[in-house]
């Protein structure tokens, strides 16, 4: 008797990437395929689908290599709890983009084997990807790799202190309300459409921020979202007593922005939920803001040394401090990966302001399955 296998996703604009990653799996076994719906697809990535789920439920029937395939239930990324248990299959595939602890876990609950796509194209046609068809929009994303909340004056009228932030290329879409600054990207677009115009990029970053937070805004977003997308490299943001730095270190030495990304690995959590209050419970201190400005030098000076264990022994103890000032940016799905990958990374942080996104991992091993990226070195 032949296995069985499942895929998840949304599958919208099918194209040659998908059909040969459905070949791939189907190798396996009889291929079984749950869609993301139009509400759950808008939910993660805070967009209208191209194609209806009808329509790609539609196409994905018709493909020879599909045994089955059906809208699923849940929502999230874990959206195909309910059918999985249902269908007992003996494999779970996914993309390396698409692995999570919690789809792993979910996997040894069951007793399921979880493969991982090679990416291998059919022979002669080149690798396609959704986010590539899209890629006429060459706005950034932006990843902070340390210092979060230190850019709010509720945090840096204690203290100064620092948040280093790195522009990224989109190689892929990230998850609304996943801490990647997607929010600030959308507006950018709304002004720009699909390129940041010539001029002064923190002239720009300013009406950006201003757009972001019109009058009446009553939770200013921090102006690293605006700078971390519109500054190409990495840069150090240094505030005092304000919403704006005084004064930025930027660095766009290919050499150390390639010391970067090759020692980065993100790995997707759970988005933050609607109406997910972060505050809830916050404690803002003198001693815990020292510590998170302490530390965040302490991230910047070990990158600038190319010293990778010393850089994620500051961020690990920066996202302590971080907990105790905002305790409610831990979730039980991301303390559960901390767990997961405390042996593989020298240090770990969560993106944004947490309850959700991605969590930030640094090592100098590989790390399976996890996302990398691609910084932006220069405008554009």
């Amino acid at each position: 008797m032949k296995k069985k296998v499942f895929v998840s996703g949304c599958y919208d604009m099918l194209h040659s990437g998908h059909v040969a990653f459905f070949e791939e799996a189907a190798s396996y076994g009889d291929l079984y395929v749950g869609l993301g719906s139009d509400q759950t697809i808008y939910e993660l990535k805070g967009r209208r689908t191209i194609n209806s789920d009808a329509e790609r439920l539609y196409m994905v029937k018709a493909l020879r290599c599909v045994k089955d395939a059906w809208i699923s239930s849940g929502s999230g990324i874990m959206d195909f709890e309910k059918e999985v248990r249902e269908l007992k299959p003996d494999i779970f595939f996914v993309n390396s983009d698409g692995f999570t602890p919690a789809k792993e876990a979910f996997c040894k609950e069951l007793g399921i084997e979880l493969i991982v796509s090679k990416r291998i194209p059919s022979a002669g046609l080149p690798a396609r990807s959704t986010t590539a068809i899209r890629q006429e929009c060459r706005i950034p994303y932006r990843v902070e790799l340390c210092g979060g909340w230190l850019d709010q004056p509720r945090v840096n009228h204690l203290c100064k202190g620092s948040v280093i932030v790195m522009s990224i290329e989109p190689t892929m879409e990230f998850n609304d309300r996943s801490g990647m600054a997607t929010s600030s990207r959308k507006k950018a677009i709304e002004l720009w459409q699909t390129q940041i115009p010539v001029g002064d990029r923190e002239q720009l970053a300013k009406m950006l921020f201003c757009v972001d937070n019109p009058p009446g805004t009553v939770a200013i977003s921090g102006s690293q979202d605006q700078l971390g997308l519109l500054l190409p490299g990495l840069n150090k943001l240094n505030y005092d007593n304000g919403f704006w730095p005084v004064s930025i270190d930027s660095v766009t030495d290919p050499e150390k922005l390639k010391f970067v990304a090759d020692h980065l690995y993100l790995v997707a959590m759970p988005q933050r939920r609607n109406g997910y209050d972060v505050l809830g419970d916050t404690h803002i201190d003198l001693a815990t803001a020292q510590i998170m400005a302490e530390t965040t030098d302490r991230a910047w000076n070990s990158i600038m040394n190319g010293d990778t264990k010393a850089w994620g022994e500051a961020t690990r103890e920066f996202l302590d401090a971080q907990l105790k000032m905002f305790p409610r940016m831990l979730t039980p799905e991301i303390s559960e990966a901390i767990e997961f990958y405390r042996n593989t990374a020298y240090g770990w942080k969560i993106t944004g302001c947490g309850g959700g996104g991605y969590l930030v991992l640094i090592s100098d091993k590989p790390i399976s399955h996890a996302i990398k990226v691609v910084p932006c070195q220069v405008n554009f």
